[in-house]
């Protein structure tokens, strides 16, 4: 998927909320004879120390972090890595109310496979490994808390539990953090594994995963879809699924569910010449998912403005729609009537 230019406002207004944010309060992490007995209070002591210890084999860890604004809420950010290393990796870890609707990392991205053991989550592998986790919690704004992670190095740069334990700090600090704020929502498991099978091409009659449920014989055939391209179904914060009608033609479905709605639907009213021609809807979920939004993207001209649509087509693309939504919305436990 190619990048919006929009999106470079969102990483602007980023730098700058963090540049404010870094003076609000700092603490540090660790101690002077090398020793991470301080990191117990790392993020308010919400950062899991098994796992990022794990993450570097055991070693020392050393790390820092401060606690800011984001978007009007109170937000932790830290950072933890092998203490004498100079050439470390570095965890990164944010905390915040699901209202700081400027959602990032593994959050965000399309191609995210779902964390799975029974959260709400993601994980992402494009460079960088990333996770995020979303958790019901009716005392914070929003009513839910995100947790993102994020290692500081190329994923094929790391092993396979090295990956697993990016996923295991956000849903190991989100549980320790959902304590700390009295979270009420369910909490998942420990994953002992991560997705990383990523897109695949099917039939659009053999989808069985997020296009699963979304290409019926009729709209196949009154939309002339050849195949679609589809990413592991789960509980993910955001999902793709893309139905194509040939080489250079497709229609691209997503959903988007909490912090990641807020900041989608931010966007498209704060850019609506990014999204002319698209087609959206709504459905309202319970506790930290919100409301869910949805939305297809035409195909597009050479010259990237959205192609024509004529009145039989429009009605194929909001039947296409609304069968992503349903099918989308139905994992996600918010299943339309």
């Amino acid at each position: 998927m190619n990048p919006r230019p929009r999106r470079k406002y969102v990483v602007i207004a980023a730098v700058v909320v963090l540049a404010l944010a870094g003076g609000v309060l700092a603490w540090g992490i660790g101690n002077r004879d090398g020793s991470d007995n301080g990191l117990d209070d790392a993020c308010h002591g919400s950062v899991a120390i098994e796992e990022a210890r794990n993450f570097f084999d055991g070693a020392e860890l050393e790390g820092n972090g401060h606690t800011g604004e984001w978007v009007g809420h109170e937000t932790d950010w830290c950072s933890v890595w092998a203490g004498n290393d100079d050439r470390s990796a570095t965890l990164r870890l944010q905390i915040r109310p699901a209202a700081a609707h400027r959602s990032s990392g593994a959050a965000e991205e399309p191609g995210a496979a779902p964390i799975g053991h029974g959260w709400n989550g993601s994980v992402a592998f494009r460079g960088s490994p990333q996770a995020a986790v979303l958790v019901d919690c009716a005392p914070l704004p929003g009513k839910g808390l995100l947790v993102l992670t994020k290692a500081t190095r190329d994923a094929d740069e790391l092993t396979s539990s090295q990956i697993r334990d990016v996923a295991r700090l956000a849903t190991e600090t989100a549980r320790r953090a959902a304590e700390r704020f009295d979270c009420e929502g369910p909490l998942g498991t420990r994953p002992e594994t991560v997705d990383r099978t990523g897109v695949a091409t099917r039939p659009a009659a053999g989808a069985d995963a997020t296009c699963r449920d979304v290409v019926s014989p009729r709209t196949a055939r009154l939309a002339r879809v050849v195949t679609v391209d589809e990413y592991p179904a789960g509980r993910a914060l955001t999902e793709e699924c893309r139905v194509n009608r040939g080489e250079h033609d497709h229609v691209r479905l997503n959903a988007y569910y909490g912090p990641s709605a807020l900041q989608e639907k931010y966007l498209d009213d704060r850019y609506p010449g990014s999204v002319t021609g698209s087609r959206t809807r709504s459905h309202a979920c319970r506790g930290a998912l919100g409301t869910a939004y949805f939305k297809l993207t035409p195909p597009k001209r050479g010259d990237g403005r959205p192609a024509p649509i004529g009145a039989p087509t429009a009605e194929v693309f909001d039947e296409l729609l609304e069968a992503f939504a349903r099918s989308s919305a139905a994992r996600h436990g918010c299943p339309m009537n």
